[in-house]
């Protein structure tokens, strides 16, 4: 079995593959690495990938190194992965956007992908057809804009994701919530038009912590997966066994 680590900004995802068929998983928070003790204790892991986009406390790290099996870490422009790179800075890619996008390969290969990750960023990335990653784009995820509003002004308060979304806002604090949540659709709904233009059969491809419903979603062949980041890292894991085979 395969233990993969995504590490955010808010939290850590850990899931358990048996294959690519995902057993288990489990969501803990950054100062709780005894957690990943636990969850490994309950499954018999023989190897595991991990990746993190944050600075890792000594004790989480301490916690992945001694695991009794090992562990790849997913470096960006430095691990073997199966995607083609035209990032022009590969080495300041997040780890988190690679394994995203390598994960709707394993599905849906040999399409044009866009990825959407909506988490405390918003982050699109895109890869063609003949499989090469040709980059992507970040902007701030709906927790960050609320609060923004609410540091940035004198007057506007700090406003809940949770709650009515009207098309116009009647209250300063639906004006807010809308203007964030519905900003947020429209702009991914503008995104995703301007590459079906392009790219006609594009598949989308939603993940993240944050669910936003999209307009139209089926006609614009749209699939939500809340694992496509451990997805990834398990094929990427996958991919540097062949490779070390060879």
């Amino acid at each position: 079995m395969t233990l993969t680590i995504d590490i955010g900004n808010t939290c850590a995802k850990l899931v358990a593959f048996d294959g690519n068929r995902i057993i288990d998983a489990r969501h803990i928070e950054h100062d709780e690495p005894s957690r990943l003790a636990d969850f490994c204790h309950q499954h018999k892991f023989d190897k595991g990938v991990w990746s993190s986009v944050i600075r890792l406390s000594d004790e989480f790290s301490e916690a992945i190194d001694t695991l009794p099996f090992p562990m790849l870490r997913l470096q960006s422009g430095i691990t073997p992965v199966p995607v083609a790179m035209g990032y022009d800075t590969p080495l300041t890619l997040g780890s988190d956007r690679l394994a995203a996008v390598v994960g709707a390969l394993t599905m849906s290969r040999g399409s044009d992908i866009l990825v959407i990750d909506v988490g405390t960023c918003i982050t699109l990335d895109f890869v063609n057809a003949a499989g090469k990653y040709l980059g992507g784009n970040i902007s701030p995820g709906p927790k960050m804009r609320f609060k923004a509003l609410n540091t940035f002004t004198s007057a506007l308060p700090m406003v809940r994701r949770e709650g009515i979304t009207p098309q116009l806002g009647t209250t300063t604090e639906t004006a807010i919530r809308s203007g964030v949540m519905n900003g947020i659709r429209h702009e991914l709904e503008g995104y995703i038009g301007e590459f079906k233009s392009k790219y006609p059969n594009l598949l989308v491809y939603l993940t993240g912590g944050f669910h936003i419903d999209l307009h139209n979603s089926e006609k614009m062949r749209t699939f939500a997966d809340e694992f496509l980041v451990p997805r990834g890292l398990n094929a990427i894991l996958q991919y540097n066994e062949a490779h070390n085979e060879k």
